[in-house]
């Protein structure tokens, strides 16, 4: 990952099909777990973001209404 920022966060559990994770900050949130599957209690999930990945899709999309509008 280049060019963004990450945040880890820690599972507390699993509800059905939810995690709760425990957020930096101390709050808790609830994701479902496709987000992380075979996330176990007391885990580690990094979330990033990743600029060259965005700016390679966005330019993609622009290069395919361009294409789609003949620009």
């Amino acid at each position: 990952m280049t060019g963004g920022g990450t945040v880890k966060i820690i599972v507390d559990r699993t509800e059905g099909e939810y995690i709760i994770a425990e957020l930096p900050d101390g709050t808790f949130a609830e994701l479902p777990v496709v987000f992380a599957p075979g996330a176990k209690d007391g885990d580690v999930i990094s979330i990033e973001i990743d600029r060259e990945e965005t700016g390679r899709r966005s330019e993609n999309i622009k290069s395919r209404m361009d294409r789609l509008f003949n620009k």
